[in-house]
């Protein structure tokens, strides 16, 4: 679900990023506000979270691949706005380290993946939890929830891919950027995420959720207690399992680079060129890019990356926490 490069747009990215500003600001604004200087720490966790989450990356018949998103997954820990900030310092450590999504595109993913995503996702699951008096309501909300909000952020990613053949081509008519419209973005993008990666990011969401209410609930919003060891471990198990998502082949549906995708495939045929707008589009080079790293194996490089990424996660919101200051009550 991660838009590359050149995919989109700059009319589209600027549009999507202006979009994104104001959701920023008031994520911001009210994590300030409800996050404690103690809980602020937890904001890493979840970026964490998120951030290996979305390297488990499972395949689908068709070689196409996908991953869970976690979004869902720390609004019920933290709230909604959490989640936006979480999700969003996730997206940016793997654009700017790993090129994994856009820089030009970091607005549109983060729109699709740190807003989309968690407030749908948590709005479905306070829906269903507030309606029920049964223990059960919260891990149904949380499943249900989960399922809708990454098939909302596919849908809208979906569109957006759709979008740029209809409104940027040349003279001939050969797209600019994403050169597959609406009938094809749709279908390909939901297809695998109505079945197999919807499925995924309900498993993630329910079972971190239910571990984490029986073994650390002080990572829940509305406890007043901070003991997160178990959290910790949980992250370790994570890292350590993580090389198991190179084991899906192929590309995920609309990150293929610029220098594969005239001969992709769809519907019997491959796209047979290079839409401009890719080969003359921004490019960083990272410092890790697709998690790999010069001389070292696949493998080791994919548990590095993770390490280093979670790393970055938990020590970029301790660094936030210990700038603040202690409120005090009177």
């Amino acid at each position: 679900m991660h838009i590359p490069e050149n995919y989109l747009s700059p009319q589209t990215c600027a549009v999507m990023t202006a979009a994104m500003i104001p959701v920023w600001g008031h994520a911001v604004k009210q994590v300030r506000m409800e996050i404690s200087k103690d809980k602020m720490p937890l904001l890493g966790v979840g970026a964490a979270f998120s951030f290996l989450g979305m390297m488990f990356n499972v395949p689908i018949p068709g070689g196409s691949t996908g991953h869970a998103v976690g979004g869902t997954l720390i609004a019920l820990l933290l709230g909604p706005d959490a989640a936006c900030v979480a999700v969003t310092i996730a997206l940016l450590i793997q654009a700017v380290l790993f090129g994994d999504g856009g820089i030009l595109a970091f607005g549109a993913n983060c729109f699709n993946m740190a807003f989309v995503l968690p407030y749908l996702g948590y709005g479905i699951y306070t829906f269903i939890k507030n309606r029920s008096s049964s223990d059960k309501a919260g891990y149904i909300g949380a499943a249900i929830g989960s399922y809708v909000g990454i098939n909302a952020a596919a849908l809208c990613a979906a569109v957006e891919f759709g979008l740029q053949p209809l409104l940027f081509h040349d003279a001939a008519g050969q797209a600019l950027y994403c050169p597959y419209g609406l009938n094809l973005s749709i279908p390909s993008m939901m297809v695998g995420h109505l079945t197999v990666f919807g499925l995924c990011e309900l498993i993630f969401t329910t079972a971190i959720f239910a571990f984490i209410q029986k073994t650390s609930p002080g990572m829940l919003r509305e406890s007043n207690s901070t003991s997160k060891t178990p959290v910790y471990v949980l992250i370790a198990a994570l890292i350590a399992a993580v090389p198991l998502g190179l084991l899906a082949e192929g590309t995920a549906w609309g990150e293929w680079g610029a220098d594969e995708i005239a001969e992709v495939v769809t519907n019997g045929s491959a796209l047979g060129y290079t839409p401009a707008g890719m080969t003359s589009g921004f490019e960083l080079s990272t410092i890790f890019p697709d998690y790999t790293m010069a001389g070292v194996p696949d493998v080791a490089a994919y548990l590095l990356s993770a390490i280093i990424g979670a790393a970055i996660s938990v020590i970029l919101f301790r660094l936030i926490a210990s700038a603040m200051k202690t409120k005090t009550t009177y």
